[in-house]
């Protein structure tokens, strides 16, 4: 039976808190700063589109420096490029929209026939439909009434209206005023980014000191660390997106819709918006395609192209070569994309995950924006203890299983068990210790423990410990690396001193606390893994009043568990004293797991409990006991023969830690 957690009152909740002056002043700014970035968005978009081309064609102006192209050269050069880029692709689809308008009319017919089709099979039956309901209830409903040609209006007459002559002057204006606005926006752009590369020292200097001179080492690593990301992404993108319009646009020509170029001009722009671009870049040469083709063949390739081409960039090319690198989450882009496509338009749904990434690396470098980071950000919002001691709370095994999964594959099952489930327990005790757990979560905590237990138990410990080169080296000498201690293997239990060779050699007792009967069950899994049983006693069976019924027959071992080293130093001395009186030869260790320091904090602790051992963790604890175990071993020595000897009895040896006889019987 478990211990029942007593707890010393019910738990009281406390009053929710009014909101303070500095939230409320916090939330005032975001209000204001939103409200600029829409109002001001006529300035903001400009300037911005020039700061992130500069991030983008920073890298090439670099390589041009780097030529001795000059400072202002390499800049100009550099910004020449996109602006080429631009403008090729602007003639590339003034040209396809010309050849797409000229071929669209020779497939008039066809397109007539496709669009009736499909009008008759859906809208047409639907008004045949409509229209006979209705004659049929008017029919029905309306009164004979009985028309005199004397009461007819006389027919309208028909108003012709004539347009005014259109003037030349006229056609201009509706000619070059639409381009007179992004004309002047990519006047603006391309001047901007090039006073930005030109005076890009400067500028960082200038932002160090607004932001942070008094730390520099902060602020010039999130300065570049912006600039880096902010670049690899722009550039990475770009050729993504380029070689993705490649392949639709060949992919197009060859399946023969019209205008594949322009499409894949257009699928390489589109794809810059999030997760969506490349399906809405493929609705119209799927119209197209189901348009000019008498049959359906065209449209089904056309979409077996954009569906698996996107698969295949945004599943396995995109993950390859990003990787970590850009840091925003999922959904983190999506509701970006939303915000910045509703304050900015079109432009900020463009815009919206090389923006978002600024604030994210703005949140990992400045403390007072740091749920930037935890609400945009890829990184875990807990730790791996604290995730673990979440999932306990809500009682939810299976999800910590998940999570215990995933992190088995880099790490074994005992530095599992020390890294994570130790410390979250450790937590939970504290809590419990102050009254701070609600009612019932202590069980689920137990529970979940218990079905986690369970649920490794196929678990295989195969980390080995690590330990320092032995002492007695030169003390002027360099330290020597840390080398892999040889594996304890246990030998037969036959080999065994005789209190080893039972079922249940080592006696785990549990702590006063009300989770250390969940340490003893992890020790005893641990144990089992390498061939020694555990029998778990409760601490009510050590108690003054037990202690004389206690059954330590065939106990090698007396092992103590302890979460909380901070309430146990007084119950476990006594404990250790009462034990050493009923089995004055048996070993004791007392496991609290925690570190060194937290021992010589207490002053002399081990030598006020007096026990045999204190291991620090678990993967110690287990070396501790395999090694007590093993030097009770009884091996016969093993003759070594020069060329006929038997490797497996030679290597069972060595395992053992015992020295090779040569020439014994």
């Amino acid at each position: 039976m478990r211990p029942t957690p007593v707890t010393d009152g019910p738990v009281t909740i406390p009053p929710a808190e009014t909101p303070g002056l500095r939230g409320l002043l916090s939330l005032a700014v975001a209000v204001v700063v939103v409200s600029a970035l829409y109002f001001a968005r006529d300035v903001l978009i400009p300037i911005t589109l020039a700061v992130l081309l500069s991030f983008l064609v920073a890298p090439i102006a670099a390589f041009l420096r780097r030529w001795h192209c000059g400072r202002v050269g390499s800049v100009m050069l550099a910004m020449a490029l996109p602006l080429v880029v631009l403008l090729g692709l602007g003639a590339i689809i003034g040209t396809q929209v010309t050849a797409l308008v000229r071929e669209v009319p020779a497939e008039r017919a066809i397109i007539v026939q496709k669009i009736d089709m499909i009008r008759h099979a859906t809208i047409g039956n639907f008004n045949s439909f409509v229209k006979q309901a209705g004659k049929e209830l008017q029919h029905a409903a309306a009164p004979k009434v009985e028309h005199h040609s004397a009461d007819r209006a006389p027919p309208p007459e028909r108003v012709s209206v004539v347009p005014p002559p259109i003037s030349p002057t006229a056609v201009a204006k509706g000619i070059i005023g639409p381009m007179l606005d992004p004309l002047a926006i990519m006047f603006i752009v391309f001047t901007v980014g090039s006073f930005i590369l030109l005076y890009r020292e400067d500028l960082r200097d200038r932002m160090i000191r607004l932001f942070g001179s008094t730390d520099l080492h902060r602020t010039t690593t999130a300065l570049d660390d912006a600039a880096e990301r902010l670049s690899r992404y722009f550039l990475t993108k770009f050729l993504i997106n380029a070689g993705f319009g490649v392949l639709v646009g060949l992919g197009l020509f060859a399946i023969g819709v019209p205008g594949a170029i322009l499409w894949g001009v257009l699928t390489a722009l589109a794809r810059f918006v999030p997760y969506i671009g490349s399906f809405i870049a493929a609705v119209p040469p799927l119209l197209l395609a189901a348009a000019v083709d008498p049959d359906w063949t065209m449209a089904i390739w056309t979409l077996v192209l954009f569906i698996g081409g996107e698969t295949l960039v945004g599943q396995v090319v995109e993950p390859m070569v990003y990787g970590r690198t850009t840091g925003l989450s999922p959904i983190s882009v999506v509701v970006a994309a939303i915000f910045w496509g509703w304050l900015w338009g079109p432009v900020g749904l463009l815009l919206s995950t090389p923006l978002t990434l600024c604030f994210v690396v703005l949140g990992r470098h400045v403390e007072r924006l740091e749920f930037l980071d935890v609400l945009l950000g890829d990184r875990p919002a807990l730790t791996p203890v604290e995730t673990f001691y979440q999932r306990a709370l809500a009682g939810d095994p299976d999800e910590a299983l998940d999570q215990a999964e995933i992190l088995l594959r880099d790490r074994s099952l005992c530095g599992y068990y020390d890294s994570v489930v130790l410390p979250a327990l450790r937590l939970a005790a504290g809590d419990a210790a102050r009254g701070a757990l609600y009612p019932g979560q202590l069980g689920r905590i137990t529970d979940t423990v218990a079905e986690l237990i369970d649920g490794l138990d196929d678990q295989v410990d195969s980390d080995k410990p690590v330990r320092a080169a032995p002492a007695g080296t030169d003390a002027g000498a360099a330290p020597a690396e840390p080398v892999p201690a040889p594996p304890l293997v246990l030998p037969p239990r036959a080999q065994l001193a005789p209190v080893w060779q039972g079922e249940t050699p080592v006696m785990c007792i549990a702590g006063r606390g009300p989770l250390d009967r969940e340490g003893c069950a992890i020790m005893a899994q641990l144990l089992a893994r390498h061939g020694i049983g555990t029998r778990i006693v409760p601490h009510e069976a050590a108690a003054r009043t037990h202690i004389a019924s206690l059954d330590t027959d065939g106990i090698a071992l007396i092992f103590l568990c302890c979460l909380d080293i901070a309430a146990a130093p007084s119950s476990v001395r006594y404990l250790v004293r009462r034990l050493r009186r009923a089995s004055p030869d048996v070993p004791i260790a007392v496991g609290f797991w925690t570190t060194k320091a937290d021992y010589e904090r207490y002053g002399d602790f081990q030598a006020a409990i007096g026990a045999s051992l204190y291991p620090t963790s678990l993967r110690d604890a287990v070396d501790q006991i395999l090694a007590q175990a093993i030097a009770t071993a009884q091996v016969a020595p093993v003759e070594v023969r020069s060329a006929d000897h038997e490797p497996e009895a030679e290597e069972h040896v060595f395992k053992l830690g015992l020295p090779l006889q040569p020439g014994a019987a």
